[in-house]
């Protein structure tokens, strides 16, 4: 858990093990699976592309890929970063394991399997017409900033975003072409004990989930976007608007109305603004939540699946939001 007030670091602490095999202890600088978090990495990517006038919000998905089926033709890279485009989630048509079959021995989807299963589907609706969740519309993200920037996807985000900003553990993992440094294994609990859910057939994609990060590191980012190293608080400010559609509006995840901009939700929590998403994979939990008025961010990362980090993280944030004098004793 990560607490920071004001700018400055005041809570930061782990608690169990990476794993069961070493029995390592957690710390600042332990790596966790970010899962949906990692959206608000590829968002910041293909901002930064969009400054760089490589694309633009309204470049349309076959502009960029060109051998896309023709229904990417309506489908623009602002409703990519929304979830306004209506693309299916490539989850729903892979193939099936075979019933009882662990999560890690299920075979393993990457990006470019992702991008051939997508290429034989077509939308759920009109893109920009409805709001839904797409993991996909990420992944596509992926491959568009790739082709773009003619980069590997983690290759670009190391060299525009964790090495300036020093987030030198933080990678984009790629089985066999990088390791995740201090790593974290994903655990579920069975009856009364434990068993390692590290991977799943959908861990292979990148741009919906794929990055491991740590406390240290995520201050790091925290910092960043406090004072726009990155993007200037102009050029930030299309992720921080909310999504408009004339049908079914976000929802997050706890199934409740919602606001989203590009890879944050952004719907405040007991009146306090925050910009903030949840993280969810077999064995791993993860909430990253910024208070922007009053500076405050919380974060938890978790290699337990029986977590609520976003819960977690709310009942913090009340500890500060509590008046003093209705603060109870001892709290």
């Amino acid at each position: 858990m990560l607490v920071r007030k004001d700018g400055s670091t005041i809570f930061e602490r782990g608690y169990g093990l990476r794993d069961l095999h070493t029995r390592t202890k957690i710390d600042p600088t332990t790596n966790f699976r970010l899962a949906s978090c990692t959206k608000q990495f590829t968002a910041m990517a293909t901002m930064l592309l969009i400054r760089d006038r490589a694309l633009t919000y309204d470049t349309h998905l076959t502009d960029v890929l060109p051998d896309f089926p023709a229904y990417g033709r309506s489908i623009v890279i602002r409703n990519l970063l929304n979830h306004t485009s209506g693309l299916l989630d490539y989850e729903d048509s892979m193939p099936q394991p075979q019933p009882n079959t662990p999560p890690d021995q299920r075979p393993q989807i990457s990006d470019a399997g992702a991008l051939a299963l997508l290429k034989l589907a077509t939308t759920k609706f009109q893109p920009g017409t409805r709001w839904a969740y797409s993991n996909s519309g990420y992944v596509l993200l992926g491959h568009i900033i790739a082709r773009v920037s003619h980069k590997p996807f983690p290759e670009f985000l190391d060299d525009r975003i964790f090495s300036p900003l020093g987030m030198r553990d933080t990678v984009a993992y790629v089985k066999g072409r990088n390791e995740v440094p201090n790593r974290a294994y994903g655990h579920s609990k069975q009856g009364s004990g434990w068993i390692e859910t590290d991977q799943d057939a959908t861990s292979a994609t990148l741009g919906d989930g794929g990055v491991y990060s740590s406390l240290n590191d995520l201050a790091k980012w925290d910092e960043a976007l406090a004072h726009h190293a990155l993007l200037s608080e102009e050029e930030m400010q299309p992720a921080l608007s909310p999504v408009n559609v004339p049908n079914g509006g976000p929802i997050g995840p706890n199934g409740e109305p919602a606001a989203y901009g590009f890879g944050w939700f952004l719907n405040p929590y007991n009146g306090h603004p925050r910009m903030w998403h949840h993280g969810e994979t077999v064995g791993f939990r993860a909430s990253i939540q910024r208070f922007t008025h009053d500076r405050l961010t919380v974060i938890v990362l978790c290699n337990r699946s029986d977590l609520k980090p976003s819960a977690l993280g709310e009942h913090i944030a009340d500890f500060f939001f509590t008046p003093k004098n209705q603060a109870r004793p001892g709290q």
